[in-house]
């Protein structure tokens, strides 16, 4: 069956964005790249990995999931950022239709589970808090990109939402020089 993956950059304070979405403070330079490219190369944009000349035929994600506040972060100038996904934006708005990406208004957990159903390659929870809180129960592997930095404020990488425990092991952890790390964790 196909896992739900959360694969998320995260600061040391637990913001996946500043206060208005912000991303820019993240490290996007360094030997964390090169880990982020050997095996999640299909989670970098179509148009950025093309010119980059980087390979995204062989990754572990078909399909994309995200909010409405984390899918604008590329418009007006990327309508479809992952051409070589299948791209789920969640939204209560009726944007114009853009190829490639299916807008919703479904509930997240019935279409991933739905999704979970057919066949494919896992799925990939690229943001945001809001909705990874409402997929918080569907979330199979959580893989952390810590990076060495305090936001203050920001949006948090789960939203507040109803206290329910959820058990997750740590399969691996990969650290470098820049002083990110990579945590995989699955659910227990």
């Amino acid at each position: 069956m196909r896992e739900l993956m959360y694969y998320v950059a995260v600061s040391l304070d637990g913001y996946i964005a500043g206060p208005n979405g912000e991303f820019d403070a993240f490290l996007v330079e360094g030997d964390h790249m090169v880990g982020i490219n050997e095996r999640f190369a299909d989670t970098i944009p179509t148009d950025y990995a093309a010119a980059l000349g980087i390979d995204q035929s062989g990754g572990g994600f078909d399909t994309v999931l995200m909010g409405a506040s984390t899918y604008a972060v590329g418009l007006p100038e990327a309508p479809s950022p992952y051409r070589h996904l299948d791209q789920y934006v969640f939204t209560h708005r009726k944007p114009e239709p853009v190829d490639g990406v299916t807008f919703t208004d479904r509930d997240p957990v019935e279409l991933v589970r739905e999704l979970k159903s057919r066949s494919g390659k896992d799925i990939w929870l690229c943001g945001g808090g809001s909705l990874a809180t409402q997929l918080i129960g569907e979330i199979d592997r959580l893989v952390l990109k810590r990076q060495p930095l305090l936001f203050g404020d920001g949006i948090s990488l789960f939203a507040p939402g109803t206290y329910a425990p959820g058990r997750f092991e740590r399969v691996s952890n990969r650290e470098f020089e820049t002083g990110v790390s990579f945590t995989e964790y699955v659910r227990a």
